[in-house]
């Protein structure tokens, strides 16, 4: 409950700075300068270098990457038939195909599912959906915020994204069993701290659906995937078709349903892919997921 309204209270926070003017027009952008700068990057040195890779829990890992292809495909072909700008289409890529784990799963599956749940939470958000958007997110991003894209150009911009070395370090610490000495790491936590705060605070003030006919159709595209049609089709997948039933693959289905990762649309903003939209999926996306949970989580029990 504290996650939900602390939600909520960022994003209003953030729409009535916009609409004070207390903040200029630009203040955004530097607050999401500051979030991939030095908040994720410390953030992602933590949650990847504790990251338990372990092949028994291969199921909710895998479950954030399968999504994200499923996404990337389905946008490709819904952009097509709706002549979408590719902008637009990468950031429904990128915010309609990786789930709030840690944000809006860790109290939801908590809740439903107790300690347990939580820790299979963790694992979904360290190794899964955090991954994801640190390395498929920002290559798509790089992809298509470019207007000749090229393999060395994609590398470039993925190498010198702040996220990726933080990511490639945080690996070799987890791969070579190290760890990050305790004062470092409490450092890196008060450093990653302000960034939920911030990341949903500057969505709020991005917030503006006023006019915009075609972002509120993208925006409906996108969480009509998102919030319906990704898990049913992960639903698909592990129940009927694998025959896996049980609190993990429960898990599973309910991490698909929730609202689009914040990151993702900092990301998407920052490489100037339509930042309305990306804003929009965040800010829609997020409060009306917590509605859609809890109907998930019941149609589950009753198809057990």
């Amino acid at each position: 409950m504290t996650n939900i309204l602390f939600l909520l209270a960022c994003l209003t926070m953030g729409a009535a700075f916009k609409r004070s003017g207390l903040l200029q027009g630009n203040a955004h952008q530097v607050i999401n300068q500051v979030i991939l700068y030095v908040c994720l990057p410390a953030a992602t040195l933590i949650y990847g270098s504790e990251a338990n890779l372990n092949r028994h829990i291969l199921m909710p890992i895998l479950m954030p990457w399968c999504l994200y292809a499923v996404g990337f495909l389905f946008f490709k072909v819904t952009g097509k038939l709706n002549y979408m700008h590719p902008h637009s289409e990468a950031v429904l890529i990128m915010t309609a195909g990786i789930p709030s784990i840690s944000f809006l799963g860790f109290p939801i599956f908590e809740l439903f599912y107790g300690a347990e749940g939580l820790r299979i939470g963790i694992l979904m958000s360290q190794a899964g959906s955090f991954m994801v958007c640190a390395t498929l997110g920002v290559i798509t991003a790089s992809y298509y915020s470019s207007s000749t894209p090229s393999l060395k150009k994609i590398l470039l911009n993925v190498l010198g994204f702040p996220v990726f070395p933080a990511f490639i370090l945080a690996m070799g610490i987890n791969l070579t069993g190290l760890a990050i000495p305790s004062l470092a790491r409490e450092v890196l936590q008060k450093i990653a701290a302000p960034f939920s705060f911030l990341a949903l605070f500057s969505v709020g003030l991005q917030i503006d659906l006023s006019g915009k006919r075609t972002l509120l159709k993208h925006v409906c595209t996108g969480l009509g995937f998102k919030l319906l049609l990704a898990p049913v089709l992960v639903w698909l997948v592990l129940f009927p078709i694998a025959g896996q039933k049980g609190m993990v693959a429960e898990i599973c289905v309910i991490g698909a349903a929730l609202g689009p990762m914040n990151t993702a649309a900092i990301i998407a903003t920052q490489y100037g892919l339509n930042p309305p939209l990306a804003s929009a999926m965040v800010g829609i996306g997020l409060p009306l997921s917590l509605l859609t949970a809890l109907p998930v989580y019941y149609l589950l029990q009753w198809f057990n």
